[in-house]
């Protein structure tokens, strides 16, 4: 069972891993495509193809399941020491890549505006981003001890450039180019990594 579900299950029979991540995938899928205005149990029941008590078994509404289910597919940036800053900076952006580019996306985007009016969902949603927040500071203040860049650097302007960056080119590319995009996720990662390391360099001269 996903970690995401474990805590809301009642003790008894074990339930089926399998049925988890049909429900959470069925959640992630109708939430991107209908909103929060079209998200029901019963719709996402149907198309999970269990009955809706399975889902009562596992979470008691579906504010709990939407949350639970973004957790699960949307937010996992996460942070990562690779030894060198710029490493860590294109783990970073591969890992926004992932979130925004795969079969999540519509979720990823759509969850950036309606959560402030769904409270369980803003509330883990919040929580979620504030650890991601945290992780990626963290690798820039590594950057910053190693002497990588400038100790003045300000680490939110970079990470603002650098997330702004990626997710406003994912949401400017026209949808025929999507899949080209999405093949050449890793290469544009360090191309925009590197871009950016050398404009903070250059800036600090």
């Amino acid at each position: 069972m996903p970690p995401a579900t474990r805590a809301h299950a009642p003790a008894g029979r074990p339930r089926d891993p399998e049925v988890d991540r049909r429900i959470i995938d069925a959640a992630v899928q109708l939430y991107g495509e209908a909103g929060w205005a079209g998200f029901s149990l019963e719709a996402v029941a149907r198309r999970a193809g269990v009955g809706k008590a399975s889902i009562y078994l596992r979470w008691s509404g579906k504010e709990q399941l939407l949350a639970d289910a973004l957790a699960a597919r949307v937010a996992n940036v996460a942070d990562s020491d690779t030894g060198t800053l710029r490493g860590d900076l294109i783990t970073l952006t591969r890992q926004l890549l992932r979130v925004y580019l795969g079969d999540a996306r519509r979720a990823a985007h759509r969850i950036a505006v309606e959560a402030p009016g769904i409270p369980e969902v803003a509330r883990r949603w919040t929580e979620l981003r504030e650890s991601q927040v945290l992780a990626a500071r963290a690798m820039v203040r590594r950057g910053i001890r190693r002497g990588e860049i400038p100790e003045n650097t300000s680490v939110t302007l970079l990470l603002d450039t650098l997330c702004g960056g990626a997710v406003m080119h994912i949401m400017t590319t026209p949808d025929g180019l999507v899949g080209q995009l999405v093949r050449d996720a890793d290469r544009y990662a360090e191309e925009l990594v590197d871009f950016l390391l050398h404009a903070v360099r250059e800036a600090n001269r």
